[in-house]
């Protein structure tokens, strides 16, 4: 090693741009702005490493050799100074690194992958709820699989898919954590998963009228508000609530509907725009809803904005029934499996479900409209009574 303590605190001081060496690899570096920044040069495991130490205005000559020592200490002893420094300085903000904080981080990462940015805040739920009151100012590096079990086993059995959803969140945040660089064990919800056993909780299905019933349902909605209409044309086009809330006239061009990608269920595979073939009825649904529409949307709100989630179901549950809006894509799906031929892939894209693994995808890319179009005719002919007097529908 040369010669150390070579800068003098006048040199420091009144030396121009450039770079100026204090020996044992400490360089100070002037910019032509004024600046100028401490960096501790030093070779480790056979390559070259820059090491920042501050700059000249918070670090003076005098700390800066006291930091280059210490750094040249741990090259010494085998050690990279830069992630040895990484190392300390997440130790020193262990407090920050509860289960709470992390798990907000983790929502942050995921937020571009989730409908909207994860506004609606579904996926962060199931932790805000159930989790974090209990664990969230654990540091996350201690939680273990008994913590998780304690935690979650309130709602293990009798809120099983909440549970489900939770322990899967929980998951993604260890996960999170141990690519920040934090020691925990990813394992952990597996172990607990062990330790709570199998669920009791045996899932319901989403209450549906049969699809015999519906024709008798949709007769009674013969009033013209925007519930009515709303409803209609959900139980016509056996799409689920969203895209119906938010349709607007824009997104209709002749019998065709577009619905945009960022109102469809993109989880079930859909990442792209859905047409929908408009029977009859439906235009005549959307025909009478218009002068009800307001700012371009065709179902809007009482006070602004388009109807809520609960709206349509508020009107069914106010006539005693205990089936729901989205059971109406049940008794859809179960009319076309009992009372048509329609293929099982046409029936499928009607839900905008999706069919096959990604390979049959990538090369089957219809959204078979052409056979999805007399497939939704019947369906409306059958729901309106039309079709009371005729053959059974065949596909």
């Amino acid at each position: 090693m040369g010669a150390l303590n070579v800068l003098s605190a006048a040199k420091v001081k009144n030396a121009g741009p450039g770079r100026y060496c204090d020996g044992g690899g400490l360089w100070l570096y002037k910019r032509q702005d004024g600046g100028a920044q401490w960096v501790l040069r030093v070779t480790v495991h056979g390559r070259r490493r820059e090491m920042g130490l501050g700059n000249l205005q918070s670090v003076s000559l005098k700390k800066a050799r006291e930091a280059a020592e210490r750094w040249r200490a741990v090259v010494r002893d085998g050690k990279d100074p830069i992630k040895e420094r990484e190392r300390e300085r997440r130790q020193a903000a262990r407090k920050d690194h509860s289960l709470a904080f992390v798990a907000a981080e983790a929502f942050e990462a995921r937020k571009s992958q989730l409908r909207e940015d994860g506004k609606a805040g579904r996926w962060f739920s199931p932790l805000k709820l159930h989790v974090l009151p209990k664990l969230g100012k654990v540091p996350v590096e201690d939680l273990d699989q008994r913590d998780i079990k304690n935690t979650l086993e309130p709602i293990w059995h009798i809120k099983a898919d909440t549970a489900r959803k939770a322990m899967n969140r929980l998951n993604i945040v260890l996960q999170h954590a141990a690519a920040m660089g934090l020691d925990v064990d990813t394992q952990a919800t597996e172990k607990a998963k062990a330790l709570l056993g199998k669920t009791r909780h045996k899932p319901k299905c989403m209450p549906a009228l049969t699809w015999q019933d519906v024709p008798a349902f949709y007769q009674s909605l013969s009033e013209c508000t925007v519930a009515q209409l709303a409803l209609r044309l959900l139980i016509l086009t056996a799409l689920r609530s969203k895209p119906i809330r938010f349709c607007r006239l824009d997104q209709m061009e002749g019998d065709v509907w577009t619905v945009p990608a960022e109102n469809m269920k993109a989880k079930k595979g859909y990442e792209q725009d859905f047409r929908v073939p408009l029977s009859e009825e439906a235009l005549a649904v959307i025909e009478q809803a218009k002068p009800l529409s307001r700012d371009g949307f065709l179902f809007p709100g009482v006070r602004r904005g388009v109807i809520s989630d609960a709206t349509m179901s508020a009107l069914m549950e106010r006539r005693g029934l205990e089936a729901r809006p989205h059971g109406f894509r049940t008794s859809f799906r179960t009319w076309c499996a009992e009372k048509t031929v329609t293929p099982e892939d046409v029936a499928e894209a009607a839900l905008a479900h999706v069919t096959g693994n990604k390979v049959s995808r990538a090369y089957n890319r219809t959204d078979y409209l052409e056979l999805r179009r007399p497939l939704m005719a019947r369906w409306g002919d059958y729901v309106t009574g039309k079709a009371a007097n005729k053959a059974a529908p065949k596909a």
